[in-house]
């Protein structure tokens, strides 16, 4: 199910685009013969009449859809564009009676747990022995109902503000000019991603950056990411307060405790075909038990999609006043890089599993870890426009988003592009670059070596 928290961009997918020798790339597209991309490095296609604008791979996926899940898609991408016309038009508004029967629907959700809860403790205390017993368990099924409100991270990947001043101070700068709470806490992952979660009962900020799509980001659109993950704050979005958010969370999870479990098949005999008739009915009783949370969930999440997107859209439209909208655009094109981060680091893992083996231990790893975010920006910078159009238009046919909260990524541009260009609020001079580079500087050999081990 999906994370109602999720981050800003997911981690780097397959890639698309692997090397091929110039005999294998076409000079002229088969289907109208017009010219294509002459970089081997890329997919070959044809901006004329988009042949192979998809590669075979990747379209069979689509293929394999059902006529209902292709029916849904449809009806869903209606509904975002019909939203991105009316953010773009100033008309749209988050409706109240959404927000009302969505906030009405977490009731039940938090009731559940509160009553199991408050069962539990009254068999604990009034109960004889085996009604107490019984009471342990409701209580043990009340702590694994209970919402999720997280927890701020520590350990490997964690900053504190003693370890990284600079980038703190950047962040609080961020923060203040959106009138957002500072962050209580920074964490650097291995993921193509950005995130902002609010996590405990105090309520903290956490801020999660992704290594890889950092590094794909000139300074002004570090600036803009950071307006846009503290935009969160300030940009009406319910999904991620408390009620709302931990009520999705803890149908998320009770989804996951009653869904059924994968049989193993083995055995032969009576015996087994006893065991296999108990499997399948304790699967199709859980299976209808897995239900309940799942359509709650579905219907929690519609019910609050449109207030989600447009959340989006809005912090953005905040990013984009922080740091520039050149830069609020050009962070947006970043995301579509996925893939030309996978090839960067898969052909560079290959370079590495290639390599002689010393017995059973492979070569110390230090320089080729050191090796990866050269070779990542660099190829990056190759990247013709004939291919980042590619990525583009990807977006616009399949409707590439983060997530089912996140509009596409072709629409958030395309709103940027219908506004006023804004210049930068805030900037960060090179003496502090270097300080944040020298920050993260521990990290990026810790997050290399994780990427080429896959």
């Amino acid at each position: 199910m999906p994370n109602p928290a999720a981050p800003l961009s997911p981690s780097p997918a397959p890639p698309t685009a692997s090397p091929s020798t110039s005999s294998d790339h076409p000079r002229s597209c088969p289907a109208c013969s017009g010219p294509v991309d002459p970089d081997p490095r890329f997919t070959a296609w044809c901006p004329a009449c988009e042949w192979n604008l998809v590669p075979a791979e990747e379209a069979a996926e689509d293929c394999a859809k059902s006529a209902k899940e292709l029916a849904r898609e449809r009806a869903a991408a209606e509904r975002t564009e019909r939203l991105f016309e009316e953010v773009a038009a100033g008309r749209a508004d988050t409706t109240r009676r959404d927000w009302l029967a969505a906030s009405a629907l977490a009731v039940p959700v938090h009731a559940v747990t509160v009553a199991v809860a408050g069962a539990a403790g009254w068999l604990l205390v009034t109960g004889n022995t085996p009604l107490r017993c019984l009471g342990a368990l409701l209580l043990a099924v009340a702590f694994l109902l209970r919402p999720r409100l997280g927890r701020v991270p520590s350990g490997t990947g964690v900053l504190g503000r003693t370890e990284a001043p600079a980038l703190y101070g950047l962040a609080d700068r961020v923060a203040a000019e959106l009138g957002a709470p500072p962050v209580g806490a920074i964490r650097v992952a291995e993921d193509f991603n950005a995130s902002m979660a609010v996590v405990g009962l105090r309520r903290r900020s956490v801020l999660t950056v992704g290594l890889p799509l950092w590094e794909a980001l000139d300074e002004q659109q570090r600036i803009a990411l950071l307006g846009h993950e503290f935009a969160h704050h300030v940009n009406g979005d319910n999904r991620r307060g408390l009620w709302l958010g931990s009520a999705m969370r803890a149908l998320a999870h009770w989804y996951d405790l009653a869904r059924p479990a994968e049989r193993t098949r083995g055995g032969y005999g009576a015996i087994a075909l006893l065991s296999l008739i108990g499997d399948y009915l304790a699967n199709a009783f859980l299976h209808l038990v897995s239900q309940l949370p799942y359509r709650a969930y579905l219907l929690l999440d519609r019910l609050t999609a449109r207030a989600g997107q447009q959340a989006e859209y809005r912090a953005d439209e905040l990013g984009a006043r922080v740091a520039s909208t050149e830069a609020a655009r050009g962070m947006l094109g970043a995301l579509l890089l996925g893939p030309a981060v996978g090839t960067a680091t898969v052909r560079l893992r290959a370079e590495v599993q290639s390599r002689p083996r010393s017995g059973r231990r492979e070569a110390a790893p230090g320089p080729d870890a050191t090796a990866l975010w050269p070779q990542l920006r660099e190829h990056l910078a190759a990247i013709p426009p004939l291919e980042r159009e590619r990525l583009l238009r990807r977006s616009r046919r399949y409707g590439h988003t983060v997530d089912a909260s996140h509009p596409p990524t072709h629409l958030r541009l395309a709103l940027l592009a219908r506004r006023a260009p804004l210049p930068a609020a805030i900037t960060c001079s090179p003496d502090e670059a270097a300080a944040i580079a020298a920050e993260l500087a521990p990290h990026h050999t810790r997050i290399a070596r994780t990427l080429l081990a896959g």
